[in-house]
């Protein structure tokens, strides 16, 4: 009895401990399962946030605005400052190594196409004190513009602000244009700090008193290379005539089309320069005539008198004005030619349109005023056999 009781106390025992041994292994089992399965979930949890839901909207089909890009994206920013990059190192002298000329360092991006859709380029020069008498000049003129610009000294930083200014502010004027710089050797250009009205649209660019005095001082003694600027102008044209002004002569609306449909039909005529009458408008005269008939009122009202007619009248007195006034504004509206030059002027300084094979301009001549004059004069004395080949006839417009 002794010994079957202590067997069946050993069985017992036995039973027992495997018993306990299988409940803990389950306890561990069930354990790792329920860790397993909730680092599976933490997981999932993390992998998809609240703020990055399972199912991501399409993104949006609005239109994208460039509006903000400008003052938060510094990366993006708009390259408006183009003269900032010209090498100052650079360029070109002319035969006198006084000057040194740099072509196109601003050019809109239109400057191409419209040189190409049109027949004739204006092509006008200015120094930096009447460079804001351009604007007149493109608000008219709808074709490709080259414009050639003297400065020395500090003369290049308001040229660089007129620029981006134009960028800016008047695109559809600057996509039109060529931007060329002549500086003299003696003081060339310096770029420094851009003032602040270069990209405030709403002030009035180019203001006085921004030069600085030993700039004012060292222009005022010396002369202003003009026919430099003049073949600069012109010959940076990329059309087959050239219509060279200067930087105070406004073209009347439309001449750009019209010029364009009058050399489409005419005959070719490589030798012949179209002379534009130019008038002088009184200052009570508030709207810019629109055709002969409305300058033709003018002028018998004494309010438009030829150019230059006051200062020196052989300055267009070639043009025969009262031959050209003659037909009182009544002929077809076309541009047509109402008359041949016959009685050619030593000093006649007609404004022209004609191929650019005409000669340059003389640059041993500096200066304004009579001076002007007698370098014309000398120049086409110098040029006369080949300037007589040309025939001049006056544009009715």
């Amino acid at each position: 009895m002794v010994y079957t009781n202590i067997q069946k106390s050993g069985i017992k025992f036995r039973r027992d401990r495997i018993w306990t041994w299988r409940c803990q292994w389950s306890v561990v089992t069930i354990t790792a399962v329920v860790l397993v399965l909730y680092n599976a979930a933490a997981n999932m949890w993390l992998l998809h946030p609240p703020s990055c839901p399972l199912h991501t909207p399409p993104p949006s089909t609005d239109p994208p605005t460039c509006e903000p890009c400008v003052d938060t994206a510094p990366n993006a920013a708009v390259d408006d400052d183009p003269i900032a990059k010209m090498d100052l190192k650079l360029g070109r002298w002319d035969g006198s190594r006084s000057y040194k000329l740099f072509d196109y360092t601003a050019v809109g991006e239109l400057y191409t196409e419209a040189s190409g859709s049109h027949r004739v380029c204006l092509a006008t020069q200015s120094s930096i004190e009447r460079l804001h008498e351009l604007l007149r000049i493109a608000a008219h003129w709808t074709g490709p513009i080259s414009v050639a610009v003297f400065v020395a000294g500090d003369e290049l930083r308001l040229l660089r602000a007129f620029a981006t200014w134009l960028f800016r502010c008047q695109p559809e004027i600057y996509s039109r244009l060529a931007l060329h710089v002549t500086m003299p050797g003696e003081k060339p250009g310096v770029q420094g700090s851009m003032p602040s009205w270069a990209r405030d649209c709403d002030a009035k660019p180019l203001p006085p008193g921004e030069r600085r005095a030993d700039t004012v001082a060292w222009r005022a003694r010396h002369p202003y290379p003009q026919n430099h600027l003049r073949n600069q102008a012109r010959k940076s044209c990329q059309t087959p005539y050239v219509f060279l002004v200067d930087v105070d002569i406004v073209p009347s609306r439309g001449m750009a089309e019209a010029l364009n449909k009058f050399l489409a039909t005419t005959p070719k005529c490589p030798l012949c320069a179209y002379v534009v009458p130019t008038y002088e408008l009184d200052k009570r005269v508030a709207n810019f005539p629109t055709n002969k008939s409305e300058l033709l009122r003018l002028s018998r009202n004494k309010l438009a008198i030829p150019f230059h007619r006051k200062v020196f009248i052989y300055n267009q007195y070639a043009s025969n004005f009262t031959k050209w006034e003659a037909s009182g504004g009544n002929e077809t509206a076309e541009t047509h030619v109402s008359h041949n030059v016959t009685n050619f002027e030593l000093l006649y300084e007609p404004f022209y349109v004609a191929p650019d094979t005409v000669p340059p301009h003389d640059e041993r001549f500096l200066g304004y005023g009579f001076t002007r004059n007698t370098q014309v004069s000398e120049t086409e004395r110098t040029l006369a056999k080949r300037m007589s080949q040309y025939k001049k006839r006056i544009f009715s417009l």
